[in-house]
Order: structure tokens, then C-alpha cells, then sequence
């Protein structure tokens, strides 16, 4: 079974840092892209940060300069280093895996699969 684990949340304080880690676990041939997705009380989800597979990313306006995004391929993980956070950083992070090809035959393909999310609360 093909599902992807997340880890890292917790309570920080303003200004501080938090490093959130992904791994899709199974045994697949391709993932195309990784990333990161963030809901905060009465919002919607919202893209925080992507990479796909050939190391292009995309990351929103409200965290760039503060939080990067990286890809080990070997391990199928993304990570999400977080610096510098805010209050408004306060939601449930989901990791989110976009086209993934299973290695076994017959191939399987899931053009979405999401983590069951973890909480980010920064307060001092």
C-alpha cells in the first residue's frame, strides 16, 4: 500500500525554526511532484511549497525567503525547512505527492495522494 507519512510539527515560537519531513511509503517507480500544503483555522488549503522531480520548485509569496523546500528522490521524502515563523504559520500541514507510478506490474498510477497532516502552532 502506497501512502506518504509526515513528521516534524510541534509548537515553536515566533522567530523560531521547525524542519517537517514526508516519505511516501510503497514501492513506486515515479513521483512526479512533492510538496506541501498548509490549512489554518477557517481557511482554505493553500499550496506552501512544491518541487518536482526534476528540482524545479514553487513556493508562495508569503514564505519565500523563510522556508525551502528540498527532495531526496532516493528515500521518496520532501522536506520542508521552516525558519523565521510567524503566527500566521499556524496550521495542519499535509504533504501531497502528484503522479505517482507504482514499480510493481501491473502499474498502478495515483495522480494525487495526500499525508494525514501535521500541526504547526507558533505562539510564544
Amino acid at each position: 500500500q502506497v501512502r506518504l507519512v509526515e513528521s516534524g510539527g510541534g509548537l515553536v515560537q515566533p522567530g523560531g525554526s521547525l524542519r517537517l519531513s514526508c516519505r511516501l511509503l510503497g514501492s513506486v517507480a515515479r513521483i512526479h511532484v512533492m510538496g506541501w500544503y498548509r490549512q489554518g483555522p477557517g481557511d482554505q488549503r493553500e499550496l506552501v511549497a512544491s518541487v518536482n522531480d526534476a528540482g524545479v520548485t514553487n513556493v508562495a509569496d508569503s514564505i519565500k525567503g523563510r522556508f525551502t523546500i528540498s527532495r531526496d528522490n532516493l528515500r521518496n521524502s520532501v522536506y520542508l525547512q521552516m525558519n523565521g515563523v510567524k503566527p500566521e504559520d499556524t496550521a495542519v500541514y499535509y504533504c501531497r505527492a502528484d503522479d505517482v507510478m507504482g514499480a510493481t506490474m501491473p502499474r498502478t498510477t495515483w495522480p494525487e495522494l495526500w499525508g494525514q497532516g501535521t500541526v504547526v502552532t507558533v505562539s510564544s
